[in-house]
């Protein structure tokens, strides 16, 4: 058995120079898509990590105070990025990223779908239907515009998503071979 005192000292992780570049670069990338930069750049360290982490660890590699790490691990997990994983003789719990890019990105999509899509296309219903009592016809027509269009998304993602055994990737290439077969030259 090990000796907790020992496990009470997170070291940091010796990330490589590419290695830090990732980690602040995936942090911009985060602010850009309207994410916290801790959260994205916990997230990246995750990622890139061989084995889990424990928050400690995690603080001292990105000198982050300890709360934002913990709010920012529980962002990580409400998103299902992030795990916890338990390590025999450490009472303290560690994290793991989804490391699957496929998955990764379904993950991202499936949550800002039920985070900004359907709220969306709820108001959209509505005023949909305000409209149609109104006496704006112009109105109406955008509005019917606008649900049409976020209408396909939700249907595009429930195909994306609905094809047993087809994942993301396999529907990039599809889309890269249909582009490449209608774009071909004589």
């Amino acid at each position: 058995m090990q000796d907790d005192t020992n496990l009470a000292e997170a070291a940091p992780i010796a990330l490589t120079a590419i290695g830090e570049r990732f980690v602040l670069h995936w942090g911009e990338m985060g602010t850009r898509w309207g994410v916290n930069r801790s959260v994205a750049q916990i997230h990246a360290l995750l990622f890139l990590a061989e084995a889990p982490l424990p928050a400690d660890a995690i603080v001292e590699s990105l000198g982050l105070a300890r709360s934002n790490v913990s709010n920012s691990l529980k962002e990580l997990q409400s998103w299902q990025l992030v795990q916890v994983r338990h390590v025999m003789g450490d009472r303290r719990e560690h994290f793991v990223a989804v490391t699957d890019i496929a998955e990764v990105f379904r993950l991202i999509v499936e949550g800002r779908k039920q985070r900004e899509i359907d709220p969306t296309l709820q108001a959209l219903r509505r005023f949909a239907s305000a409209a149609e009592a109104g006496r704006e016809p112009h109105v109406q027509t955008r509005i019917a515009e606008v649900l049409a269009f976020v209408g396909m998304l939700d249907q595009w993602y429930a195909t994306m998503t609905g094809a047993r055994g087809t994942g993301p990737i396999d529907y990039l290439r599809m889309a890269q071979e249909i582009h490449r077969l209608l774009h071909r030259r004589p």
